[in-house]
């Protein structure tokens, strides 16, 4: 667990400092800083704005042909980072255009933020921190179908994402079939069932929120799980459920949410919904720590009949993340999703 915290830590840290030479403009691209009003985060008791920025790239031939139409690409950021972290970080903007240049089909980007008072939404649906799920699939899709020239379909619209952005990638395509057609996670966390660890729970049970703002990676972590999958909107200030009960013992019902968030073990009870996915692709660093529950969910796919395109490469958990996005995850995309 340390080396994971330790892999996952470093990965933020350098996404959060890493400068960008690519956010206005490129000689390909056109990116749009936005505000995205979600009415499904609205009202949450973390009180996490439910305007969110939301970063859209536009294809090299978006100004210059007016009547086309383009396939949309969804991609979710990891844990301890923002959409803006990921956009420099990750050099998305050269990266479309250099995948462009390439030969690869135009499409527009869309990058939004789900930082929140823990560092991150892992993509789910709480009255803690709000109906993120609902901000992605529904409010955040509407949006840019209503705002842009994309061709407003599954076949045409893509799912991707990095780290806690993977797993947000899968829980949402199992969850809410229909709304993309082809999806690409990489190094997914969060993947196998947790328990909550009591020597992590005791430091917490009496943290206030100053302190769990400036808590440490795994501090915010735990804290960030414990919002999104087991809310308590009758404990203030934090309104969560760590699990840790006054005997020293941790409370099954807790561990049993934890559990049921765990992609492998959503895969069981969401075959039809991935069934009707196009393309299902992972990948992952022979290096990172997160390897194992990577290959376990693979294994679960394969196991009910999914075709997954996998790759184990040369790399740590975030190390190669910006190479792979322009050398893989848009490659794929181009040649999955449906053009005008």
């Amino acid at each position: 667990m340390s080396r994971i915290r330790s892999m996952l830590a470093v990965t933020a840290m350098a996404l959060t400092s890493a400068v960008s030479t690519a956010q206005a403009q490129t000689p390909a691209t056109r990116v749009a800083t936005i505000k995205v009003h979600s009415a499904s985060i609205e009202g949450n008791l973390e009180g996490n704005s439910a305007d969110r920025e939301v970063f859209v790239v536009m294809p090299p031939s978006y100004a210059t042909q007016p009547k086309r139409r383009y396939p949309v690409v969804y991609f979710l950021h990891g844990f301890f980072a923002t959409a803006k972290n990921y956009m420099d970080g990750t050099k998305i903007a050269e990266g479309a255009a250099a995948a462009v240049k390439a030969g690869g089909q135009e499409m527009i980007l869309v990058v939004p933020d789900s930082y929140t008072r823990h560092a991150g939404s892992l993509y789910s649906s709480s009255p803690t921190v709000g109906d993120f799920e609902g901000f992605i699939t529904r409010d955040l899709v509407a949006y840019v179908d209503r705002h842009y020239r994309t061709l407003a379909r599954p076949e045409s619209r893509g799912l991707a994402g990095h780290s806690m952005g993977g797993y947000g990638t899968l829980r949402l395509a199992m969850k809410y079939p229909g709304i993309y057609s082809n999806i690409y996670a990489m190094s997914a966390c969060c993947l196998a069932p947790r328990a909550p660890v009591v020597e992590q729970l005791r430091p917490l049970a009496d943290i206030t929120l100053e302190q769990a703002a400036t808590g440490d990676f795994m501090v915010r972590a735990t804290l960030s799980s414990a919002a999104a999958w087991s809310p308590a909107p009758e404990k203030p200030p934090l309104f969560l459920e760590t699990g840790l009960k006054t005997d020293g013992t941790i409370d099954p019902l807790v561990t049993a949410k934890w559990a049921a968030n765990a992609p492998l073990v959503m895969v069981a009870q969401s075959v039809p919904a991935l069934k009707s996915l196009r393309a299902i692709a992972m990948d992952v660093g022979d290096k990172d720590p997160l390897l194992g529950s990577n290959e376990a969910v693979r294994d679960e796919l394969r196991r009910y009949g999914l075709q997954v395109q996998w790759e184990i490469y040369d790399g740590d958990h975030g190390n190669r993340i910006a190479d792979r996005f322009q050398a893989k995850v848009l490659p794929f995309f181009s040649r999955q999703l449906k053009p005008q």
